[in-house]
């Protein structure tokens, strides 16, 4: 079992990647002076309440504070939307955005709709952002669902998107993924994402060269960390590895590859099953889940049976 340390120090180190693959609207923003996590919200938001999104995107209070100074990037959590393709479904469309084919209700309720009525080819739907909240000592559930939500009634939303149940204390430490269904842009927030979406795209040429150049060198390190059981300094070094630059898909295959056995460790089974998509996405042949050699947790966590 991972102490609660461990999965703090695991949180801090993704920050938001349990949406990460998800949630292609987030971007960065690097804090200026004088600036404030309340003026971002507003700024980006609209509203202040949504500083707390911003606190636990950026796991900014896994120590007990929350300060922020100039120069500091902060990542903005942002809805994203996906054009429906024939035949696909609210849970298949879970799986694939969400993670997990459970949370179909969530995807629903969040375009204003139920689980049991799919969606039409060819519909938008938004994707809502997730943002990762680490529990802290004797906190609860409800208590989570007011921080973010404004209504602790519904802590039951939080304990099903989570498979949790209803009677299951929380232990410090412990992850909450908090679906953020009415978070949205305003104008200058969805300027300040298509600015940061466009620097990316702009970057091109000698940076993917230098991001895969470096790969090479990095990635021997990282599957090193997981031999040696040093699964939260992988999680770090995968994590960094998939934000330095445009991979290729075998290296993107080995550091996904890494990051199942990493999570599956640390019992992050929901970043597991992420990792493990992406790992599948990223092979030119069938995913290799031989029992003979792959274990157990990290074959459930890919879905085998």
């Amino acid at each position: 079992m991972s102490s609660p340390r461990t999965k703090a120090a695991l949180a801090a180190v993704v920050l938001a990647c349990a949406l990460a693959t998800t949630d292609a609207s987030a971007f960065t923003h690097v804090v200026s002076r004088g600036e404030t996590l309340a003026q971002m919200a507003i700024t980006f938001y609209g509203t202040p309440r949504f500083e707390t999104a911003l606190v636990g995107a950026n796991a900014l209070d896994a120590h007990g504070a929350s300060a922020i100074v100039p120069g500091q990037p902060i990542e903005i959590p942002a809805p994203s939307h996906h054009r429906v393709a024939e035949n696909e479904t609210w849970a298949e469309l879970a799986r694939m955005h969400l993670g997990d084919a459970r949370r179909a209700d969530t995807l629903a309720r969040a375009n204003g709709t139920v689980a049991w009525v799919q969606p039409a080819a060819g519909q938008e739907i938004e994707v809502p952002a997730v943002v990762p909240h680490i529990a802290a000592e004797g906190e609860t559930m409800p208590q989570i669902a007011q921080r973010y939500i404004g209504d602790m009634n519904r802590a039951w939303e939080l304990d099903a998107y989570n498979g949790r149940k209803g009677d299951q204390k929380l232990v410090r430490g412990d992850i909450v993924l908090v679906p953020l269904l009415d978070l949205s842009l305003t104008e200058q927030g969805k300027k300040a994402a298509r600015a940061a979406a466009e620097r990316i795209r702009s970057e091109g040429g000698g940076q993917a060269y230098e991001a895969q150049r470096r790969a090479e060198a990095d990635i021997p390190p990282l599957l090193a960390d997981v031999r040696a059981g040093r699964y939260v300094d992988a999680v770090g070094k995968g994590n960094r590895l998939l934000g330095s630059g445009e991979l290729t898909k075998p290296q993107l295959a080995a550091v996904h590859r890494a990051l199942v056995d990493a999570y599956v460790a640390l019992e992050a089974i929901g970043l597991a099953a992420g990792s493990c998509a992406a790992w599948r996405a990223n092979l030119p042949a069938p995913l290799p889940l031989d029992p003979r050699i792959v274990s157990p947790k990290v074959r459930a966590a890919c879905g085998a049976r």
